[in-house]
C-alpha cells in the first residue's frame, strides 16, 4: 500500500478537481497594503506555499467592505477597481500547480474603528469581549447591504480567476457572530432563535450562490463549537451545517472556536494536541454530503492520512507547517521527514506578532517566511572562513545562512552537544518540538558541510591562532544572580540547572522570577508534582495569559494550588523560608526542597575585548547582544549569516 494514499488522492468540489486533499487555511499575514490592495510580498509568499505541493490554497481574510476589515493592511474585494490586483494572486498559484480560494470577510465588532474607518458593526450592539470597542447594531437595512456586498465580492473573486470563494463564518467574525447567542441579541427575523440566528449565514451564502452560479465552488469555515461561555456548542452546528449545504455551500470548513475563546484554540498552541478538533469535523461529515476539511493543529502529512482513512475528514487543513516549511509536503510525497522543519505551535512570528505587535507576519524558525519577493540570497564573490561561536538558536541559524551561501564555516560549543539553552528550553511540558528544531538544524548543517567543534572554549589565543575571516558571536547569556543574603546557598538553584535534571525535584519550590524561564520551570515541577510558588517583582505577569501559551501555564499553574505572587521582591533566602516585600510590607513563605533562580539573563560577551584586540570582524546576534525570544536569536543568527 503506498504511503500517505489518502493524502494524495484526488477530489472534486463542484466540479473543481484537486490532485490531492492537503489545503493550506487562511492565515492573516500583514502583507497587504494599506489600500487593501495586494503585493508584490503577498503574491510572492503565496506561490511560494503553491510550489510546495498543496492543491488548494485559501487566501487570508479579504474584505467585502471597508467597513469590515479586521486589520489596516487586510486586501479587499469590496471595488471593482481591486480585481485587477486580486488577479495576480491566481496568475501566480496557477503557474505553480495549485487552485486557490479568495476568503471572503465581514469582521463585524472584532476590529477597531481606526482600521474600519466608522465604528464596528455587528448584530447587536455588544463589545468584542477581547477589544472593548463600542459597535453599533446593524440596522435590517444595512444587512441587506453587506448581504449584497458579499455577493459583489464573490463575483469579483469569480472574474479574477479563483478557483473558488471561501466565506468566513467562523472565529467570531460577522457571521458567526449572528449564529451566536453570545453575541447575537436581536429580536427581530435576524435574531431569537437558532432558525434566526441562522437567517443571515443563510441568506449570504444563498446571495453568492446566485451571484456566481451552480458551476462555482462555494466553501463555508465555520466553527464546530464556539467553547466560550454563551456561545453555541456542537449540536447547533450540526444542525446548522445541512442547512449550509442546502443554501448552497459545496464544502464545510471545520475550525473550531472564536477569537476570544480561552486557550486560544482558533491557532492553537503547543499545549493543544495535534489534530484536537478532528472529532469536531467528523461530526459535521456524518450530516452533510459534501466534503469536509478538517483542521487543528495539524502538521504531519501522516496524521492527515490516518484522519482522512477513518474518514473525520475528506480534506486537511495544514496552516502554520506552510509558515515553518512550504516544502513539507512535497518531503512527506518522497518520505523525506527527516527534512522537514516541523512546525512549533509558538505563535511568536505569527498570530502573535500580527495581533499584538501589528507587524506583518513571519516565522519564528523560518526568517525566509514572508521574504521570498526579495528574491534568493546572491553568493558572496569570495567564500570566507567563518567562525560562529555558540550554537544555540542564533548560532545554528547563522550557520545554516552562512554555509549554504558558500562559506566556510566551523560551528564552536563548549557543551557537549549542539542547541544551547533550547536543551533545557525543550524539557517542560509540550516543548519537546524545540529539541526537534536542534535536530533538524544540525542534520542541515552537516549535509551543507559545517565542522562542529563541540565541548571546545574559544579563547582569544585560539581566535588569533585560527585566523579566521569573520566571527559571529552567538555565546548567549548568563544567569542574573540577584544580590540577596542566601542566594549562594546550597538549596538555591539555577533554573537551567533543575531542567537539566542535575538536581532533583522536591517537594516545593520558591521561584524568583516568571518570565517564560520561570514560567516554564514552573510546569516542569508541576508535571513532576511539585507545588510552586512563583515571586515577581513586577506587578503585572511577564508572560501574558492573553498568549496561548501563557494560558495554559497559567492554568496549570491555577489548578496545581500554585501561587503567583506579583510585586513582589525578595530579600533574603533562608534554609526553609524566603522572604520578600510587597507594597512596604514584609512577607515570609516556606518551602520544602528548594529556591529557583529564574530571575532573568545577561550577555554573555567575554570574547568580544580579544575580537576587538585581534581586529577581526564580527557580528553579534541572539541573546549575546540581549536576552530575548526564540525568534529574535533565529532571525538575527539568519541575517548575520546572510550579510556575510
Amino acid at each position: 500500500m503506498p504511503e500517505l494514499e489518502h493524502l494524495f488522492s484526488p477530489l472534486v468540489i463542484n466540479g473543481l478537481e484537486l490532485s490531492n486533499r492537503a489545503v493550506m487555511p487562511a492565515m492573516g499575514t500583514g502583507y497587504g497594503d494599506y489600500d487593501g490592495s495586494v503585493t508584490d510580498r503577498l503574491v510572492a509568499y503565496l506561490a511560494r506555499r503553491a510550489r510546495g505541493g498543496a492543491a488548494l490554497l485559501i487566501t487570508e481574510v479579504c474584505a467585502i467592505d471597508p467597513r469590515g476589515r479586521g486589520f489596516p493592511t487586510e486586501i479587499g474585494a469590496w471595488s471593482d477597481d481591486q480585481v485587477e490586483g486580486l488577479a495576480r494572486i491566481p496568475e501566480a498559484v496557477h503557474r505553480e500547480g495549485s487552485r486557490v480560494a479568495l476568503q471572503l470577510h465581514h469582521a463585524g465588532r472584532e476590529t477597531m474603528e481606526a482600521f474600519a474607518g466608522a465604528p464596528p458593526e455587528a448584530p447587536s450592539p455588544i463589545p468584542s469581549a477581547m477589544l472593548r470597542q463600542p459597535c453599533e447594531e446593524m440596522s435590517t437595512a444595512r444587512i441587506s447591504e453587506v448581504l449584497e456586498a458579499y455577493a459583489a465580492a464573490a463575483e469579483r473573486a469569480r472574474e479574477a480567476g479563483y478557483d473558488a470563494v471561501e466565506l468566513h463564518g467562523a472565529h467570531g467574525y460577522l457571521i458567526n457572530q449572528f449564529l451566536s447567542p453570545f453575541s447575537n441579541q436581536r429580536e427581530d427575523e435576524y435574531g431569537g432563535s437558532d432558525e434566526a440566528r441562522s437567517r443571515f449565514a443563510l441568506e449570504v451564502i444563498a446571495a453568492v450562490r446566485g451571484r456566481v452560479g451552480a458551476g462555482f465552488p462555494v466553501i463555508i469555515r465555520v466553527s464546530v463549537e464556539e467553547a466560550v461561555r454563551g456561545g453555541y456548542g456542537l449540536p447547533f452546528m450540526e444542525w446548522l451545517a445541512p442547512r449550509l449545504v442546502g443554501a448552497g455551500a459545496d464544502c464545510v470548513h471545520a475550525s473550531i472556536g472564536v477569537i476570544s475563546t480561552p486557550g486560544g484554540l482558533t491557532i492553537a498552541s503547543m499545549d493543544t494536541e495535534p489534530g484536537f478538533n478532528l472529532a469536531g469535523a467528523r461530526a459535521i461529515r456524518d450530516v452533510v454530503d459534501v466534503p469536509v476539511i478538517g483542521v487543528g493543529r495539524i502538521r504531519d502529512p501522516r496524521l492527515a492520512d490516518e484522519a482522512i482513512a477513518r474518514g473525520d475528514a475528506d480534506l486537511i487543513s495544514f496552516g502554520r507547517q506552510h509558515l515553518a516549511d512550504p516544502d513539507f509536503i512535497a518531503k512527506a510525497r518522497r518520505g523525506d521527514y527527516d527534512d522537514i522543519r516541523w512546525c512549533l505551535s509558538c505563535n511568536q512570528g505569527c498570530i502573535e506578532r500580527l495581533s499584538f505587535e501589528l507587524k506583518p507576519i513571519t516565522c519564528a524558525i523560518n526568517p525566509e517566511c514572508g521574504e521570498e519577493y526579495l528574491g534568493e540570497p546572491e553568493a558572496p564573490e569570495k567564500p570566507s572562513k567563518v567562525w560562529v561561536v555558540g550554537s544555540g538558536p542564533a548560532g545554528l541559524s547563522a550557520a545554516m545562512s552562512a554555509s549554504e551561501r558558500g562559506h566556510s564555516v566551523e560551528l564552536f560549543e563548549r557543551g557537549a552537544a549542539p542547541g544551547g539553552q533550547l536543551i533545557p528550553a525543550s524539557r517542560p511540558p509540550n516543548k519537546g518540538a524545540l529539541a526537534e528544531w536542534v535536530d533538524w538544524a544540525v542534520r542541515r548543517l552537516e549535509r551543507s558541510g559545517v565542522t562542529f567543534r563541540t565541548g571546545t572554549e574559544v579563547t582569544g589565543a585560539e581566535l588569533a591562532g585560527g585566523s579566521p575571516d569573520h566571527v559571529v558571536l552567538a555565546t548567549g547569556a548568563l544567569p542574573c544572580v540577584p544580590p540577596v543574603p542566601g542566594i549562594d546557598m546550597e538549596n538555591v538553584v539555577e533554573a537551567r540547572a533543575l531542567l537539566m535534571e542535575e538536581v532533583p525535584p522536591v517537594e516545593s519550590a520558591v521561584i524568583i522570577g516568571a518570565g517564560y524561564v520561570g514560567m516554564e520551570t514552573a510546569d516542569y515541577l508541576i508535571a513532576a508534582g511539585v507545588t510552586v510558588t512563583l515571586l515577581e517583582k513586577c506587578t503585572t505577569p511577564p508572560v501574558s495569559r492573553l498568549t496561548t501559551h501563557g494560558y495554559w501555564m497559567h492554568r496549570r499553574l491555577r489548578d496545581s494550588g500554585g501561587t503567583l505572587v506579583l510585586g513582589a521582591c525578595v530579600t533574603s533566602i533562608g534554609p526553609d523560608t524566603v522572604t520578600y516585600e510587597q507594597d512596604g510590607a514584609e512577607h515570609t513563605i516556606g518551602y520544602h526542597g528548594l529556591v529557583v533562580n529564574a530571575s532573568g539573563a545577561v550577555p554573555e560577551v567575554g570574547l568580544l575585548s580579544s575580537l576587538e584586540d585581534a581586529g577581526i570582524p564580527y557580528t553579534m546576534a541572539g541573546d549575546a547582544v540581549s536576552p530575548r525570544r526564540l525568534i529574535e536569536a533565529v532571525h538575527e543568527g539568519y541575517a548575520a549569516g546572510l550579510a556575510l
